[in-house]
């Protein structure tokens, strides 16, 4: 009875921890999935969000827009290696979902870029993101906040400062 017991408090406890990881947001044809965001450092003035969509439907579709309480602005970027230099450039005219495909939204590829937080973005904590699609129309998702140096829901553990070395996860940017 116990072990029972254990078993449905543990159950519980993972539903409540871990909403993003099974929720699946449905916008017209689309289909958002997998979204979090990184926890900012003290000072940080930007912040990333990510996540899935997919498209079920027989037309693409176009992200084209993102936004947020939070920050000044949101835009959709790309950061991607050219001649062995990694670049970040905002996306001009949406990221397509073609019918029957999925766009991913991750640290080093497509991705969301908040500038101007108005407040950091806590671990545990939760972040309102309005997406924008050319034909599904807008959504609001709240996608759990990870802790600094997450790789995202989908990883085995966070990442460690050794991830990025050099770089102080608790020193305010831009000092």
């Amino acid at each position: 009875m116990l072990s029972r017991t254990f078993a449905l408090a543990f159950s519980a406890l993972v539903a409540i921890a871990t909403p993003a990881l099974a929720d699946t947001i449905k916008v017209g044809d689309l289909e958002i999935t997998n979204g979090w965001a990184r926890a900012t450092p003290p000072g940080a003035t930007t912040a990333g969000a990510y996540f899935i969509v997919t498209n079920t439907g027989k037309a693409a579709d176009t992200l084209t827009g993102i936004s947020t309480p939070v920050a000044g602005m949101g835009m959709l970027h790309r950061m991607q290696m050219k001649n062995g230099i990694m670049t970040m450039r905002a996306v001009e005219g949406g990221i397509a979902i073609d019918p029957g495909k999925s766009v991913t939204l991750a640290p080093d590829g497509y991705h969301v870029m908040l500038m101007g937080l108005k407040q950091p973005l806590k671990a545990g904590g939760t972040l309102p993101l309005t997406l924008t699609f050319a034909k599904a129309g807008s959504i609001t998702l709240e996608l759990p906040i990870l802790p600094v140096g997450s790789k995202g829901p989908l990883a085995a553990q966070p990442a460690t400062a050794d991830a990025m070395p050099g770089m102080d996860m608790n020193k305010p940017m831009g000092n």
